[in-house]
């Protein structure tokens, strides 16, 4: 049997997709690999004593045979070996967006915790790409583990005809997310083509009254529900997602199980999905507005594409996820896991 402890802290700088993450843990393992006995260890924020001091006394009274760090917020002294999931290097690639005191945290606490890592998990060929050139981090030592989604996706559930065609956006409005580009393509289109923008999240009262199109509507639908956001990907024309980078983008997995076409950025677009996408340069609305008037002109090639898709990523269960990770397990407490 083989200890592993988890930092399963929630904190309020997870974002929903680091939550889905430490959950499909905490509830795949057990399943997966009864070889490993997951322990859950944390409490309390970031930054703070809980965090500093209670964590690391915590792992040392249970003296694990591996830790496993699901974020870069980790105490400054850790047990080792241990394992940590690097989700993605946004703060690194495009520190414009961010500020001096991110910059400071990443040379003095994240950079450090990452390059010290046993092994790094990742999710996607973009991160570990990314490890070499920022961190400094062998690609060798990186394991990817792409993300999963919940099988309860394909539950029987009705799904509301909607008042006119729309495309949709799940996510956060985030600078890195480059929404403008996407309102701005489909500001532009044709007025011929009747098809709405679906943008998840509060309202954005200035994108309304700066990107319109008469007869057609921006709307935010605000924080949505499992249930709801399933019902959204199922009902829409195609799924949207201009973001400039993502260390996954699990929005772009589920709607691609779901059989709804997938309209992408080359640069946040997953690799498992990318081969049933169209997809288009992060900065090129020209490019995206074209894929959207092709999508409205001539949708059986996307559907097509969509459908094919969804056989493809079908296998990428949570469960899926949460055997590979114990797989990362074993191969650090085995003594083949790198530093």
């Amino acid at each position: 049997m083989i200890d592993v402890a988890l930092d399963a802290r929630i904190t309020p700088r997870m974002s929903a997709g680091i939550c889905a993450y430490v959950r499909a843990l905490l509830e795949g393992l057990p399943r997966v690999a009864p070889d490993i006995r997951l322990h859950a260890v944390g409490r309390g924020l970031n930054f703070g004593f809980d965090e500093q001091l209670r964590l690391p006394a915590e792992i040392d009274r249970l003296g694990p045979a591996l830790t496993h760090y699901p974020t870069i917020y980790a105490p400054v002294r850790r047990r080792r070996p241990y394992v940590a999931m690097l989700h993605d290097l946004i703060h690194l690639q495009y520190p414009q967006f961010f500020g001096a005191a991110t910059a400071l945290f990443y040379t003095l606490v994240a950079k450090p915790m990452l390059r010290g890592a046993a092994l790094l998990l990742v999710s996607d060929e973009r991160t570990a790409d990314a490890c070499e050139e920022l961190l400094g981090v062998e690609r060798e030592r990186c394991r990817i583990v792409p993300l999963g989604y919940d099988p309860a996706l394909f539950a029987p559930a009705p799904t509301p005809a909607a008042r006119r065609p729309y495309i949709m956006y799940a996510g956060n409005h985030r600078p890195h997310k480059n929404l403008a580009v996407l309102y701005e393509a489909w500001a532009g289109l044709p007025e011929a083509i009747a098809l709405d923008l679906v943008i998840t999240g509060p309202i954005d009262a200035a994108a309304q009254a700066r990107y319109r199109r008469p007869g057609n509507e921006l709307r935010f639908g605000g924080t949505l529900s499992a249930a709801h956001l399933v019902a959204g990907y199922r009902a829409a024309t195609a799924y949207v997602h201009p973001a400039l980078v993502e260390g996954f983008g699990l929005p772009m997995l589920e709607a691609t199980v779901l059989g709804t076409p997938v309209i992408a950025s080359t640069g946040a677009v997953p690799s498992i999905v990318a081969p049933f996408a169209r997809t288009f340069a992060p900065h090129d609305t020209l490019a995206l507005r074209a894929a959207l008037t092709d999508l409205a002109a001539n949708p059986a090639p996307y559907r097509r594409r969509a459908a094919e898709g969804s056989v493809a990523v079908r296998a990428y269960t949570w469960d899926r996820f949460a055997a590979a990770t114990a797989a990362v397990y074993r191969e650090v407490v085995d003594g083949s896991g790198g530093a």
